[in-house]
């Protein structure tokens, strides 16, 4: 087992970048990582340069951790290894409460056994489909008209609270930092009101996908949505991001939305959020 250093996060981010759509959540914390945005996390891999596994997990030396919620993040292209890791090689810390993210379903029945044999509880926290804009050609523009397009800017940190009070994950004091982090240092964009207050937004996460979309209840049914997505994704692409999100399975709404958008998701692949510890 190995902790990545700058160069070699670079080389693992090259090789991730052959794995997509599959890779995606660990590609997009090493893309930002790379990009020197804020992070917390330490990256590990079991051997390099040709390695089969590498996790995302909260760096036991950065004083920072403390503040945002534990998350794990994994990609594994040999699930034997991947046991070898998390049995013998103690690559997770399990005496804390943490959230493994994206992860792909297909390992949901190794590392929930693993847990239990150390006596950790774990639960499905929520499972999600991936979507992707496999090119920006792809993207769908929808109409757009002159008075909506100049109400159209991003998100400061004054808009900190409101997003976190509407964000159905947040509302606590970590899910404040953690909005503060992404407003501040990650693409968004939204659409205000006359007042100039956020109506409808949508925000970048740590790991590079879109998400947090929200339109307040008063503001609906007038495609803001659709508008903020093909914003936002056009902006990721200049800037170099990937441009992909997870939608929540039950969340169908989003779902269609994102589909006449352009995205498209691998029908073979489904992911979910799974919390141990708790």
């Amino acid at each position: 087992m190995r902790v990545l250093d700058k160069e070699k996060l670079l080389a693992a981010e090259a090789v991730l970048l052959q794995h997509l759509p599959k890779s995606h959540k660990v590609y997009g914390f090493l893309h930002s990582i790379n990009r020197s945005k804020p992070s917390t996390l330490q990256v590990l891999v079991d051997t390099w340069p040709d390695f089969k596994v590498i996790i995302c997990k909260p760096d036991p030396t950065n004083k920072q951790t403390l503040n945002f919620p534990n998350k794990v993040s994994l990609f594994c292209m040999d699930e034997d290894v991947l046991k070898r890791l998390l049995t013998q090689e103690n690559a997770i810390d399990w005496g804390i409460n943490f959230r493994i993210g994206g992860m792909d379903v297909s390992h949901v029945p190794l590392v929930t056994k693993v847990a239990s044999e150390r006596q950790v509880n774990s639960r499905v926290f929520t499972s999600v489909r991936l979507m992707y804009l496999q090119d920006i050609s792809h993207l769908v523009s929808p109409p757009l008209d002159r008075e909506t397009e100049e109400r159209i800017t991003s998100l400061d940190l004054s808009h900190v609270e409101l997003v976190n009070n509407t964000w159905k994950f947040g509302g606590g004091g970590k899910g404040f930092r953690t909005i503060e982090n992404l407003i501040a240092n990650f693409p968004s964009c939204c659409i205000t009101d006359e007042k100039g207050q956020p109506v409808s937004w949508i925000l970048v996460y740590d790991y590079c996908a879109m998400g947090l979309l929200y339109t307040l209840p008063e503001h609906r049914k007038k495609g803001y949505a659709k508008v903020l997505i093909s914003m936002l994704a056009k902006k990721l692409h200049t800037q170099g991001f990937p441009v992909y999100c997870f939608i929540e399975e039950e969340n169908q709404v989003s779902y269609g939305i994102f589909k006449s958008l352009g995205f498209t998701e691998d029908p073979s692949y489904r992911a979910a959020w799974y919390e141990f510890n708790f």
